[in-house]
């Protein structure tokens, strides 16, 4: 350790603590949140699927809920992705038939559930049938009555409040069992009503007592590795905390939408937390200009004197990582409800005491980032700049790369226009930043250029006061770019944050409403059985689920799943609008057919009579030819395809709703009117919303923060030039007012900087997505607006209050 770096380090912080107490709080905030995302993070990559039905199965086996994709990028190793199942892929009855008389097996328990519906229209009452021997797997058993013997008779669980005697969905309850609402059927029946013979959803295996379950497994694994007529497909054999996933398909895939979502948004804060550090960290230094010129003087190297401010902030860091650390425990606990209400609720998310230990991995992170940013902070001019473009060769290499970084953030936000979705919102994050740390580059300049057009207008109706803030803003470009920058950053994250989702949703919205045409829905029935009724002349099923698409991003391998719409092509004139813009949506009355969206039209390079390879919901691969092309995907999905291709590769093939129309509809039980408009939403669209809004109110609580902050700073420098100002004659008001004007301009000129480097993501974006205009709710532009402004008269006036009094001491960094 160099004693004179140690020194000056030591002797510095303790000068200086003012200096430093903004970059300690913004370091405390980007730990906090980081935690806080760690922990979130955390929490979700060790949740699991809840276990209840199979609680007392040793072993569950269950179909592979995965689809993989390989592709080998050119001179590289080749590379899988993975995408999870929405659909149950199901397992062949002749691995049940392997696994019966293995040693240490008690039983082999097949398991089918399915969906048993009781009433029709808005009162029907959905239920889940299973197997009477079934409930054994959970530890269900008889409270009352018997188990069933006939078809037409079931047992019913205790969650559904039903008596012996009564009937549920036209079936007698003969027995009463622990447990969910469910209903029990007798085994024979039970199969025809799940519909899909030599076939089930799952297979439990009771142990015998004492055999370790991992014994259990490695006999179960062997066996279904070398059984005949499986067909090769893979089986997975589930034990502990894994069996959930047997029983609800939809945890898992949330968990790991969310996760994707997570690592992006935290992304995102590393680099606003850069590009907000760097410039607190130069601000602090800024103030000292004249010391580090008198350490260079005496013989410091610069070396020793960037060593020394490290240390300094390696400090201040320090301390305040540790602090933000703490913080991210209340912060985890605030976000996490919210996150977690929003997503299955058969997702567990445990947080065991190890987790937390995160937030310190978050704070050495932190803590690092605040020591990156020393080398960018400490760079300097060799010679102290006269004013825009008159800094030597420090102030043309600044240029160069600010406008090298404007050039790159416009290349990413045309790269959003080629893109679609998430794609192109993510090439537009990334352009925001980039173009805000241009803007942060040639902040004097920008400054400048803004000054040369208000100043005339300061000048003629601004006064004494017009005057000093145009003569001070030549002289102080540096000063005023500095200042800009968090303004513009402020407006510009938070504009292309909300007004990104804010033009997606209200685009799919009224894509939504137009493409739903029927005045009446009714849930039970379907679109057949609908049609035959008097009165009726269109009707169409409405199933839901999705589907893989294999493509390759950057020479990667990736797998999107989409939601799709499966329906009744007979039906759809007079029920759903997609809008065709090529080919003819009664094409999808075949098999072996698909619509697609224009976006994805495009992407793809398909039109009507080309073909398409998808992985429907159970994985299963299908080649389709295009037969339509349409304009309303944002709310009917990426891809439409026939009931009839879509229904057998469901878990539950029953219509969600059949859309209809006819002089008769209104007459039919159950038909309600004025249908909510149809709308596909994608995995943890809710949680990803929370999540984002969340991210953008504590970014921009940051952003805040370095505003107030750099205003503080600039301010405790200005204070002997405000004393020289008043004992020359200028008054108390015409400082005032200075000031007043100096916040305008900032204000202002942040705003329209702000603005103008958010619209051409945004633009980009939205041209991507709806070929239209962005759009930004008033409220929330007015919110976004409304906070700069007082931020900005609250830097700018707070910190200089009695500052033109004349008599006080102005210290630089004390």
């Amino acid at each position: 350790m160099n004693p004179g770096v140690e020194l000056l380090a030591r002797r510095s912080l303790g000068a200086h603590r003012r200096a430093w107490a903004a970059v300690f709080a913004a370091v405390a905030l980007v730990s906090a949140l980081l935690g806080a995302l760690a922990l979130a993070a955390g929490s979700m990559g060790l949740g699991h699927a809840r276990v209840e039905r199979y609680a007392v199965a040793a072993v569950v086996v269950a179909g592979d809920q995965e689809v993989r994709f390989t592709h080998e990028p050119w001179g590289s190793e080749p590379q899988t992705a993975t995408a999870g199942l929405t659909e149950r892929v199901r397992v062949p009855a002749a691995a049940a038939d392997a696994l019966r008389g293995l040693p240490g097996v008690r039983a082999v328990v097949p398991d089918d559930a399915f969906p048993v519906r009781e009433g029709t229209g808005s009162a029907v009452r959905e239920l889940t049938g299973r197997p009477w021997e079934a409930a054994g797997l959970g530890g269900y058993g008889l409270t009352a009555g018997r188990a069933p013997g006939v078809p037409g008779e079931v047992v019913a669980g205790s969650g559904l409040g039903a008596r012996i005697g009564h009937d549920v969905a036209g079936h007698r309850v003969v027995g009463l069992a622990e447990g969910p609402g469910t209903l029990y059927f007798g085994t024979a029946e039970a199969r025809r009503l799940a519909g899909h013979p030599g076939t089930y959803d799952a297979i439990g295996i009771l142990g015998d007592p004492g055999v370790p379950v991992d014994t259990l497994h490695a006999r179960v694994r062997q066996a279904l590795d070398s059984a005949p007529g499986t067909g090769g497909q893979r089986l997975r054999a589930l034990t502990g905390d894994g069996r959930g996933a047997a029983e609800d398909l939809r945890a898992l895939p949330a968990r790991d939408e969310l996760l994707r979502l997570l690592g992006a948004v935290t992304g995102t804060v590393v680099l606003v937390a850069v590009l907000v550090l760097t410039s607190l960290v130069a601000q602090a230094l800024a103030q000292r200009a004249p010391e580090r010129a008198l350490l260079h003087a005496i013989g410091a190297s610069p070396r020793q004197v960037r060593a020394a401010v490290g240390r300094e902030l390696t400090r201040v860091a320090g301390t305040a990582s540790a602090l933000g650390a703490l913080g991210a425990v209340p912060a985890f606990l605030l976000l996490w409800p919210a996150l977690r209400g929003s997503l299955p609720s058969a997702l567990v998310l445990p947080t065991p005491p190890w987790l937390f230990a995160a937030v310190l991995v978050t704070a050495g992170l932190a803590l690092g980032l605040a020591r990156l940013v020393v080398p960018f902070a400490t760079a300097q001019p060799r010679r102290p700049a006269r004013g825009p473009g008159r800094g030597g060769r420090s102030g043309a290499v600044r240029r160069g790369f600010g406008a090298a970084m404007l050039v790159l953030g416009a290349g990413s936000a045309g790269t959003a226009t080629l893109q679609e979705g998430e794609a192109a919102g993510m090439a537009a994050g990334a352009s925001t930043v980039t173009l805000v740390a241009g803007c942060a580059l040639l902040g004097p300049w920008i400054a400048a250029a803004a000054m040369r057009v208000a100043g005339p207008v300061l000048r003629r109706y601004g006064g004494a006061a017009g005057h000093l803030v145009a003569a001070g803003a030549v002289a102080r470009s540096r000063r005023l770019g500095a200042a800009l920058t968090p303004v513009a950053l402020v407006t510009a994250f938070a504009t292309v944050q909300l007004a990104a989702g804010a033009t997606a949703d209200r685009a799919g919205a009224e894509q939504a409403r137009a493409a739903t045409v029927a005045p009446y829905e009714l849930v039970g029935p379907s679109s057949a059985e609908v049609r035959r009724m008097p009165g009726v002349t269109a009707a169409t099923d409405v199933l839901r689920s999705t589907v893989v698409l294999a493509r390759t991003e950057a020479g990667s391998p990736r797998l999107d799943r989409l939601p799709v719409l499966g329906v009744d092509a007979g039906g759809l004139p007079g029920t759903l609008d997609p809008r065709v813009v090529a080919g003819d949506l009664a094409g999808l009355a075949r098999t072996g057919t698909v619509a697609v969206g224009a976006d994805r039209a495009a992407s793809l390079g398909v039109r009507p009579g080309s073909t398409v390879g998808l992985r429907l919901g159970d994985g299963t691969p299908r080649t389709l030819t295009v037969v339509a092309v349409y304009e309303r995907s944002l709310a009917l999905g990426e891809f439409l395809l026939p009931r009839a291709e879509l229904a057998p590769h469901m878990t539950d093939p029953t219509p969600a709703r059949v859309l209809l129309s006819g002089p008769g509809a209104a007459r039919i039980p159950g038909a309600r009117a004025q249908p909510e408009p149809e709308r596909v939403t994608p995995d943890a669209a809710e949680a990803g919303v929370l999540l984002s809004v969340a991210v953008v109110g504590a970014i921009g609580a940051l952003t805040v923060l370095s505003v107030l902050s750099t205003f503080r700073l600039a301010a405790a420098g200005r204070r002997a030039e405000l004393a020289l100002l008043h004992h020359v004659g200028a008054s108390a008001r015409q400082l005032r007012g200075m000031l007043h004007l100096e916040a305008g301009f900032l204000a202002g000129t942040g705003l329209l900087l702000g603005t103008a480097v958010a619209f051409l993501p945004l633009a980009a974006f939205s041209w991507s997505l709806t070929a239209g205009p962005p759009y930004l709710p008033p409220a929330q532009a007015a919110l976004i607006a409304g906070t700069v402004v007082v931020t900005t008269y609250a830097g700018v006036l707070g910190v200089t209050r009695g500052a033109g009094g004349g008599g006080r001491r102005g210290q630089a960094s004390r």
